[in-house]
């Protein structure tokens, strides 16, 4: 039996999870849809081909019993507010980052989960689901380099548009390595500064770039993470950790590699879709798969609530250039 879905949000990513779960992914079927644009809906539902309704707004949609399970895709500022409808209805819901805008708000979606008493929500970080990040867990995980003393990592994009503002580097880009570094490590933050080196002329005026963040852990790893969005090469994602008796890298995307024109060459990726694709398609499976079982898993709210704790730390870092203090309660045993 399929497991129907509502989706909130009929922008990019809402589309792009409106055809995975209608033309590949398995015992799934989109029954509902709602956006802020009602005509877009509409067009995207029409678009695709599926037989799902357009509801007026997201609250109708999380408390239609058509509905089993939301996918919440829509402005990020609204992500809260839906989450919390979908806590208080019951149903499982599968959010992308943001939790919430603010730590505070990903602090309410936990503590209405805990009063729930039964995991709900799952965070729309990709990257544990990436089979290159999954083998560079196993890795570390086996004591095969010894315990990580350092990670080396690097976030470059090829370029950004004028929108984009260097709190950004933090919370649309940085986002995802505070959370897949945190679970590489099985480990929490402490302290952050960011510093920024020469800054690049491919950077438009009002913004820094690139930046360094440095963090460290309560084990005391120290990690480095270089966050360079306008690097025009290519979009590229780097960690290296550096073990006791050995190092670990994650593993390059899948190319071909060519021998022509006098060269040996592999091609980069210019675009995150392409890189991270197959990883899209494994986390929305696993929640599908969680849900028809009844056990919800990956991201959990509470990552999502340690992800934004971080980055509000690192905020704060970038404006002080002072190591910051990154406060976290001690993770509630629910979520263990």
């Amino acid at each position: 039996m399929s497991l129907k879905l509502g989706v909130i949000g009929t922008g990019a990513i809402g589309q792009d999870h409106i055809r995975r779960c209608s033309q590949t992914l398995l015992n799934s079927q989109v029954v509902a849809v709602t956006d802020i644009n009602l005509e877009q809906a509409a067009k995207v539902v029409a678009d695709l081909q599926i037989a799902a309704e357009v509801y007026p707004h997201g609250h109708a949609l999380i408390n239609s019993p058509q509905v089993e399970a939301v996918l919440v895709t829509s402005w990020g500022p609204s992500h809260e507010e839906f989450v919390l409808a979908a806590i208080a209805a019951g149903k499982p819901v599968f959010c992308e980052k943001p939790l919430a805008v603010t730590a505070d708000g990903c602090r309410k979606i936990v503590e209405a989960e805990l009063a729930h008493g039964k995991r709900l929500v799952q965070v729309g970080f990709m990257r544990p689901y990436d089979e290159g990040y999954r083998a560079l867990k196993r890795v570390i995980d086996s004591g095969q380099i010894g315990e990580p003393l350092m990670l080396h990592c690097a976030h470059r994009n090829p370029r950004v548009g004028e929108n984009y503002k260097t709190d950004m580097a933090i919370t649309d880009t940085l986002i995802h390595e505070l959370d897949v570094l945190r679970w590489l490590l099985n480990d929490d933050y402490v302290s952050v500064q960011v510093v920024f080196p020469r800054k690049t002329s491919k950077a438009l005026a009002h913004l820094r770039d690139p930046q360094i963040v440095l963090l460290e852990t309560a084990k005391g790893t120290r990690i480095d993470v270089e966050v360079f969005v306008n690097c025009q090469y290519g979009y590229d994602i780097q960690c290296e950790v550096v073990g006791e008796t050995g190092i670990a890298r994650l593993p390059e995307p899948s190319q071909v590699q060519l021998r022509s024109e006098a060269k040996l060459s592999n091609a980069i990726l210019m675009d995150w879709k392409d890189r991270f694709i197959g990883a899209y398609d494994v986390e929305l499976q696993a929640f599908i798969d969680g849900v028809r079982v009844g056990q919800v898993g990956g991201p959990s709210a509470w990552d999502g609530y340690a992800a934004a704790v971080a980055a509000d730390a690192c905020i704060e870092a970038q404006g002080s250039g002072q190591i910051v203090k990154i406060g976290l309660a001690p993770r509630p045993h629910f979520y263990d």
